[in-house]
């Protein structure tokens, strides 16, 4: 991703981490009212709060990453769902954001099942200004997983939304979690391979985490599944990344959870001793992306 980034425009892009006050149909009473099963805040544990303040709130996620420098940024709303909000709120919110002169592209975080053809119709205007990311929280292929996650959506309404983004010219991300439980790595590389066909630009691979205060954690103390250790982790990486197509940009391999909630697996804690043991074991093993389609 980075080497994208730096190809698109000259130098390193960093991501600002934003929370637009949004909330989730899993949350709010439409579908659920627990969320998703791991979810302790929307994925936003990092996020600034941008209230009214547009500006205020991007100078504030500046600060936060500061010392790694940095002109130019992507603007990343994370928290929740991004597109879950009257169009008129999601028009004012990121036309503001997306004309921020250090903001070079706008990528939000959203379901398959929150994007109206109104929506839609927003995200292709904006796009016509600066380039806009949607990242759409996928997981998993299989069925009996995203139930036991409480997901809320089958299959064929992503579908459904990454066509019409498509038809709208919008560049699509899809997250997926390896470690889901009661999931083979044969299941994980199955969603990886759906998701390498399907068309979508980009992929996030992101490991799961067992954080304080959500009903996955229960299950976990209770003993109905383990985590993945960090060599098995890596080899389902690998297997994932050798039958996706050589072009699909790969966002991120990991991922990390805010380290006061969480319960497992204790060794993602250490996120740069995780890339390192990463790099060296695609070294070792060879590992070529999309080298067994």
């Amino acid at each position: 991703m980075n080497s994208c980034l730096r190809e698109n425009y000259g130098e390193k892009i960093y991501k600002l981490a934003l929370d637009g006050g949004f909330t989730c149909p899993t949350r709010d009473g439409k579908l659920d009212t627990r969320g998703c099963i791991f979810c302790s805040g929307g994925s936003g544990d990092f996020a600034v709060p941008v209230g009214d303040n547009v500006k205020e709130a991007i100078e504030m996620a500046k600060k936060i990453i500061a010392d790694k420098g940095g002109r130019k940024f992507i603007a990343y709303f994370q928290s929740f769902t991004g597109t879950y909000a009257p169009v008129e709120r999601l028009r004012a919110l990121y036309r503001k954001t997306i004309e921020h002169p250090e903001i070079v592209a706008l990528s939000i975080g959203t379901r398959p099942d929150c994007l109206s053809d109104e929506v839609i119709s927003l995200l292709a205007d904006l796009n016509r200004t600066k380039p806009v990311w949607v990242e759409l929280g996928l997981q998993t292929i299989h069925e009996s997983t995203a139930e036991y996650i409480r997901r809320g959506y089958p299959l064929a309404v992503f579908d459904d939304a990454l066509r019409r983004l498509h038809v709208a010219g919008i560049t699509v991300i899809v997250h997926m979690i390896l470690g889901l439980p009661g999931e083979t790595p044969e299941m994980m590389v199955e969603t990886a391979r759906y998701i390498g066909q399907s068309g979508a630009e980009g992929i996030k691979f992101q490991l799961l985490h067992v954080l304080a205060g959500t009903d996955l954690a229960e299950d976990y103390r209770n003993g109905l599944f383990r985590v993945l250790s960090l060599e098995e982790y890596i080899r389902v990486l690998e297997q994932c990344i050798e039958i996706i197509p050589a072009d699909m940009v790969i966002h991120r391999l990991t991922g990390d959870g805010a380290k006061r909630n969480l319960i497992a697996p204790l060794w993602s804690a250490d996120k740069k001793h995780v890339l390192n043991e990463i790099n060296r074991a695609f070294d070792r093993d060879r590992v070529m992306q999309g080298s067994k389609l």
